[in-house]
């Protein structure tokens, strides 16, 4: 399918807990910008390494290399500061960011006032690499667990899990295990302000990308400059409860596709929203049965899933259950897992981190109960049981607690119907960066919504704030706004 750990070794957790935000004893080398690895060059694009500490409790212990990126601003006399970025995760590789995001359409005034700054956060492409020694099967259906139709579906997902699990503790990677962490990542940002001799940066974060840039803000509040938020997690990241609001991005989102689906009757899939929802369920139940072409009832849902992040691919998700439906050959589905080992690893090695998660099976057999109910499309999927259930080494310090402390320099922009962050958990991290943030939400559905959504109002208001720091003065609602 295509596409945007306990074992002999056991990581004892470590006892010190780690200062927030304490910086590093050593200064970062000089930057030395060169010639970008060859499957991230792109005109104009120039990268570089820093080093950082393994851990900020030992900074003049092992050290691990950090890959950034730049964009330059080619107008030096437009030129604001530094802009770094994350496209979320966590596990995704960012040195290509910059380019991705002048691709979607990143205007040149944001160009001109920033050398934009890409980052392959630690363990992640060409930063010092994790690995978990995954399989092509084990990374098939991405990170998000099967649908459980019963607690034995729990039970079985646990076992896969804890294999899961028992590999990452025992890959040669696994020295890393206790050191990957968003706060980590946050602090491996700060060196990276040191190392590019600014006093402050700026951010645009997306997705997980949110979580670190919440965190960088909680923990460095005095060294952040103008600080971009786009399709936030909850304050807690993807920890539990953010893993089960997936289920309720997708409630909010499926209806967007309904009546898309409706309105197109050439796809014979129903005549209205109604029937559309009926549809999903009937075929949900029927691959469950009887699995067509390698397509079962948990990848159908994964699927969908998927198809909801862009409006474009919702025609590809109609052909798809149009072709189930009528039992033809389906065109290739796209899965929004991950591409390799070390992505999914490091997603792992991170989420694991950051959190302290239930070990105990029956908790996630109640909570998949709890959300096949409250969320019937894929809330059983979401609260299913994952790796962290059986992760070989506890935390090495409490969550960082995302607060209001700081200056008043945060906006956050969000669709209204996100199937991946949805807005209920935005409107938590809202609350929680209280006086320093502003929201704008866009009446629009997807994933992503500064540059990748339609909404003139929210890019045109996320634009104003990059280039000159201003922001609404309230929280600010963007209609919906035609093709």
């Amino acid at each position: 399918m295509r596409r945007s750990c306990m074992a002999a070794l056991a990581v004892a957790a470590m006892a010190t807990v780690v200062v927030p935000g304490v910086s590093a004893a050593n200064t970062p080398d000089p930057l030395r910008w060169g010639a970008c690895p060859e499957d991230t060059a792109a005109p104009g694009l120039e990268c570089s390494t820093v080093r950082v500490p393994l851990s900020y409790q030992d900074p003049d212990g092992k050290q691990i290399d950090i890959a950034i990126s730049r964009m330059a601003s080619k107008n030096p006399a437009q030129r604001h500061g530094v802009l770094l970025t994350n496209p979320g995760g966590p596990g995704g590789a960012g040195l290509q960011f910059p380019t991705q995001l002048l691709d979607a359409g990143l205007p040149q005034t944001v160009q001109d006032t920033y050398d934009v700054i890409g980052i392959d956060p630690r363990g992640v492409g060409h930063s010092t690499p994790v690995t978990c020694d995954m399989t092509p099967e084990q990374m098939s259906r991405g990170n998000i667990p099967p649908y459980a139709r019963s607690s034995a579906d729990v039970v079985k997902r646990g076992e896969e899990a804890k294999l899961v699990a028992e590999q990452c503790a025992s890959s040669e990677s696994a020295w890393m295990l206790p050191h990957l962490s968003t706060a980590n990542a946050a602090r491996d940002m700060d060196r990276i302000r040191e190392a590019l001799g600014e006093e402050k940066i700026s951010y645009h974060g997306a997705s997980y990308g949110t979580h670190l840039g919440a965190v960088y803000s909680t923990l460095f509040p005095e060294r952040t400059d103008r600080i971009s938020l786009d399709s936030s997690v909850p304050p807690g990241g993807l920890d539990s409860e953010g893993g089960r609001l997936i289920g309720r991005g997708v409630q909010d989102r499926f209806p967007d596709f309904a009546k898309y689906a409706a309105a197109h009757p050439e796809h014979g899939l129903g005549s209205t929203p109604e029937e559309i929802t009926a549809k999903y369920f009937e075929l949900a139940e029927r691959l469950d049965e009887k699995p067509q072409q390698g397509l079962d009832g948990a990848l159908f849902r994964l699927v969908t899933f998927g198809h909801l992040y862009r409006d474009a691919q919702l025609p590809m998700l109609a052909e798809l259950w149009k072709a189930i439906e009528s039992n033809q050959p389906q065109p290739d589905p796209e899965v929004p897992p991950f591409q390799s080992d070390n992505s999914f690893a490091s997603h792992l090695y991170t989420i694991c981190n950051d959190a302290d998660w239930s070990r105990s099976v029956p908790s996630y057999q109640a909570d998949v109960e709890v959300d096949r109910i409250r969320y019937p499309m894929f809330g059983a999927a979401t609260a299913n049981i994952r790796p962290c259930a059986f992760w070989p080494s506890a935390p090495v310090e409490p969550p960082v607690q995302v607060g209001d402390r700081g200056p008043s320099n945060v906006l956050m922009v969000q669709n209204l119907r996100d199937p991946a962050t949805p807005l209920a958990g935005a409107e938590k991290l809202r609350d929680a960066l209280g006086r320093r943030a502003r929201i704008v939400t866009a009446d629009q559905g997807g994933h992503g919504a500064y540059l990748y959504g339609a909404n003139q109002c929210a890019n045109d208001t996320v634009t104003t704030f990059l280039t000159t720091g201003q922001r609404p003065a309230q929280d600010r609602a963007c209609a919906a706004e035609s093709a």
